[in-house]
């Protein structure tokens, strides 16, 4: 048997959670979400996430979404583009990202290869690059193939 552990609502959401079950037991079927709930959704949203809040709130994830961006473009926010990354929640609170520099890792002691050639006439080349940088081994294969064509 597999238990789902439930996760607890942060209070905003839980008491919006209220308004709306409050609102749906004295509502006259059928009538529209009034605009202060959608507002308390939406606000509530952009901090814990819309499909968290559609799915408590029991609304139409798309609506809520709309309403959402509505009430951005109203405060003044810009609108997400869809290819930003999703940030994490902490605590039902979205947290911030800071900006993390990598730097590629030092290389350590140096760069040793051997490499030997020999062709079907008995011509041998040896060569041994030792350092940081590795000369162009093809370019050098290469001449050592093509020569005497």
């Amino acid at each position: 048997m597999v238990t789902r552990k439930t996760r607890s609502l942060p209070a905003r959401l839980e008491e919006v959670r209220r308004q709306f079950e409050d609102w749906r037991q004295t509502r006259k079927i059928p009538s529209r979400i009034p605009g202060p709930l959608w507002t308390a959704a939406a606000k509530i949203a952009s901090m814990c996430g819309i499909s968290r809040t559609a799915k408590t709130l029991r609304v139409n994830y798309h609506v809520l979404k709309q309403h959402v961006a509505k009430d951005a473009a109203a405060r003044g926010k810009p609108k997400k583009h869809a290819t930003e990354p999703r940030r994490p929640f902490v605590d039902g609170v979205r947290s911030v990202a800071a900006f993390l520099e990598l730097t590629p890792p030092m290389r350590v002691g140096s760069c040793q290869c051997v490499l030997e050639l020999e062709d079907a006439s008995g011509a041998k080349m040896r060569v041994h690059v030792q350092g940081t940088e590795a000369p162009d081994l093809a370019i050098l294969s290469r001449s050592f193939w093509d020569r005497g064509r």
